[in-house]
């Protein structure tokens, strides 16, 4: 006995002490976590280059929490990169003595198109300060060679290539999946409603004439925006620039200098001796660079005194859905509940609304936009379109005093759709289950997700989708100051980029969210001294870090076991996850 409880004292102060070492394991893991995010100063040195390398993705709204994007399975931290803190770091590398220029330091660049834009405009302003862009890559992408072109020198890896060849939109079909497991998929989407081709992934195996058509038009709109920005840095005519992506000829270092896409076929060490050069450093020194990153912490003297009055940029990004953001989607609750705080915060005497956003429930986008309506009540309210701001996204925009967007943001999609899966043959022929109903009324299986619609109920939710659908062309009309039948005619779902949308009068100008907010400011009368709030608040330590441990880190494992295949995941999710009537783009495209 005395040995049985020696054993037993035994394994308890070895389980105690398991648990006491993972603990501090654990503990030091947060700890140099937190420690990486910190806050403290950066000190840069004097002539410095700003090395830019991107590669987490880039969204609208950053975040300072050291566990946003935190991959607890490997360890390593992908926090998305805030456009916002982006545009800011330039600015402030411009105005800064100590940074002599700016080192472009990537294969591709993790935006879309609009976003892009942004930036590129960005730089182009930084230019201007006298200051050196020098670009170097192992291989440049189309997007990252569409920022890179702004750049005073472009240099590429002697073995290294460029991909330009042109935009696709490739698109998938789940029509023949679903037949083959026997579920039918009852469409909804109102009538002349032909461009809305967001349910067409689910009634066809192909692109459709009207769909075709406006795609085509989309990506022509776009790459002719790529291509002039192109041509005017690098002094290479539009006609021979398509003749070079249509032979794919920059597919080798030596041929994309004799073309002059670049200044030179180099290795990396090389590049870095005319950094060196650049910055007056001896050859046998160390180059001073400062990381895109850290450089968020640096402090510039600044003589300007900021006042009380505020500006508050409230970021919408992802799909509309009812209830609460989860940091992927637009929870009606969360965005209505940032700009109600917004709006009835004293010192705030603007708001810029950042969409980006393919739309989604068409409920909660209505609710978002009550809220923007309650808020131009008390303060001007001036929109700034990101890569998309399209059906339910373009729904929640039409109130502002102001529309901003890129030539290359995709919006419009004036339309709305609704699905109901009937699940009742693939539940009886391919798993043998039976369905019936016991009803105290003639409808009260509307909807039955394992029988197909009566006439009756099919007509019900004809006349919901039209009526939803005319309101959402009634409230553009209104808004926009345009006739009803006109905004019909631009409507159907059909999509526009931001070049076509200010010809048809559904944006008013373009710009980026810096100029957004420059004529916010202007419109609230306004000094340069107003500061800057983001709305929705960021989550506290805790809050992120339960996340983080939970269904987020679920979320990280598949993807990482998934990698390129895990836009198929996420696909079959949204159309898992849809409730109620839709206001969405085509949203299974890809663009590249």
């Amino acid at each position: 006995m005395k040995q049985f409880f020696k054993s037993m004292f035994a394994s308890f102060v070895g389980t105690l002490l398991t648990i006491f070492v993972v603990v501090l394991l654990f503990v030091g893991i947060i700890s140099s976590i937190v420690a990486m995010s910190g806050d403290d100063e950066t000190n840069v040195k004097d002539n410095s280059v700003l090395h830019i390398s991107w590669n987490a993705e880039i969204k609208d709204q950053g975040n300072d929490n050291p566990f946003e994007g935190f991959d607890f399975v490997t360890m390593q931290s992908k926090r998305p990169v805030g456009l916002y803190s982006i545009l800011n770091n330039i600015d402030k590398a411009s105005k800064d003595e100590r940074i002599d220029g700016i080192f472009l330091d990537m294969e591709t660049l993790p935006a879309g198109m609009a976003t892009s834009e942004e930036i590129r405009n960005k730089l182009l302003e930084f230019k201007e300060s006298g200051k050196f862009i020098i670009s170097y890559a192992n291989g440049y992408d189309q997007k990252a060679y569409y920022l890179a072109s702004l750049a005073d020198e472009i240099y590429l890896n002697k073995e290294g290539m460029i991909l330009f060849k042109g935009l696709q939109a490739q698109l998938m079909f789940f029509k023949n999946l679903l037949d083959k497991l026997d579920i039918d998929m009852q469409i909804v989407r109102g009538p002349n409603n032909k461009y809305k081709s967001a349910v067409e992934p689910l009634m066809r195996d192909h692109v459709s004439k009207a769909n075709r058509e406006q795609l085509q038009t989309l990506l022509n709109s776009m790459w002719g925006k790529l291509l002039v920005a192109i041509s005017d840095s690098r002094d290479i005519s539009i006609d021979d620039l398509n003749k070079i992506a249509d032979k794919l000829e920059v597919n080798n270092a030596k041929k994309a200098l004799e073309l002059g896409f670049i200044d030179g076929a180099i290795y990396r060490d090389e590049l870095i001796d005319i950094l060196k050069e650049k910055t007056g450093v001896e050859k046998d020194d160390k180059l001073k660079t400062v990381s895109f990153a850290k450089y968020t912490n640096a402090k510039v003297k600044s003589k300007k005194e900021l006042g009380r009055d505020k500006i508050a940029i409230v970021f919408a990004e992802g799909s509309i859905v009812q209830g609460k953001s989860d940091g992927t989607n637009i929870g009606s609750v969360t965005t209505s509940k940032a700009l109600s705080k917004a709006h009835k915060n004293d010192r705030v005497k603007a708001i810029v609304f950042r969409i980006n956003s393919g739309g989604g429930d068409a409920l909660a986008s209505e609710i978002i936009r009550r809220e923007v309506e309650l808020a131009m009540e008390k303060m001007p309210v001036i929109v700034s379109m990101g890569n998309v701001a399209a059906s339910g996204g373009y729904w929640i925009a039409t109130n502002a005093d102001y529309i901003f967007a890129q030539p290359t943001t995709i919006t419009g999609s004036i339309g709305v759709f609704g699905v109901i899966p009937n699940l009742g043959d693939m539940m009886n022929k391919k798993l043998g289950i039976t369905m019936d109903n016991i009803m105290t009324n003639e409808n009260s299986d509307f909807i039955d997700l394992f029988a197909p619609l009566k006439p009756y109920q099919q007509e019900k939710l004809d006349q919901e989708i039209t009526k939803i659908y005319t309101n959402f062309t009634e409230l553009v009309a209104e808004t926009r100051g345009l006739d009803v039948s006109y905004v019909d005619s631009i409507a159907r779902g059909r999509v526009w980029s931001g070049v076509d949308a200010l010809k048809i009068g559904l944006i008013d100008g373009y710009g980026g969210l810096e100029d957004a907010v420059a004529y916010a400011a202007e419109k609230a009368e306004l000094d340069d001294n107003y500061r800057i709030s983001t709305y929705p608040q960021k989550k506290d330590f805790i809050e992120q870090l339960v996340a983080e441990l939970t269904g987020q880190a679920s979320q990280s494992i598949v993807k990482k076991e998934l990698g390129e295949y895990y836009k198929f995941y996420e696909n079959i999710h949204t159309i898992k996850s849809m409730k109620g009537v839709q206001a969405r783009l085509p949203y299974f495209m890809e663009i590249n």
